[in-house]
């Protein structure tokens, strides 16, 4: 396959995506959630996830406003997650979801690629009020203070 071939896979890939994106909208169910913006370009996604009890991910969704390529990329890695436990989303790096979305991209381009990965990243730390990581973050008992702190 000549570079221009593959090249035009690529951009049919991502319009695809871009067009008809993989969970785009509200989780009726998400236990974790983050958003974060491109400051650069005015990107913004907005990420929700169903982690179950043994740290897989069960369901995964987007929304947000911007160029094709995030837009693209978070329908892509919304894909890539569904299944995968929090261990294995940690190991998923910023390398690999270039490799996910495919097309070479310019290093401003790139950020817009990974805003979608970052806002992952950050939800996997982020419990919703209520849900049920939530309940069980705030049930772990709170340390003894240090003996340094009451001077």
């Amino acid at each position: 396959m000549s570079f221009n071939n593959e090249q035009d896979v690529y951009q049919d890939h991502i319009l695809d995506h871009y067009e008809d994106p993989y969970h785009r909208g509200h989780s009726a169910h998400a236990t974790h959630a983050h958003e974060d913006d491109n400051p650069l370009c005015g990107d913004v996604i907005h990420v929700e996830l169903r982690i179950d009890q043994q740290g897989r991910i069960v369901e995964a969704w987007f929304d947000g406003d911007g160029c094709c390529i995030s837009q693209a990329s978070a329908s892509m890695l919304m894909e890539k997650i569904e299944g995968m436990t929090i261990e294995e989303l940690k190991q998923f790096s910023a390398q690999d979801m270039l490799a996910l979305f495919g097309a070479r991209l310019t290093p401003n381009r790139q950020k817009c690629c990974l805003l979608s990965w970052r806002v992952v990243q950050a939800a996997v730390h982020s419990p919703l009020a209520g849900s049920v990581a939530a309940d069980a973050a705030s049930s772990r008992p709170t340390p003894p203070p240090h003996p340094e702190d009451n001077t």
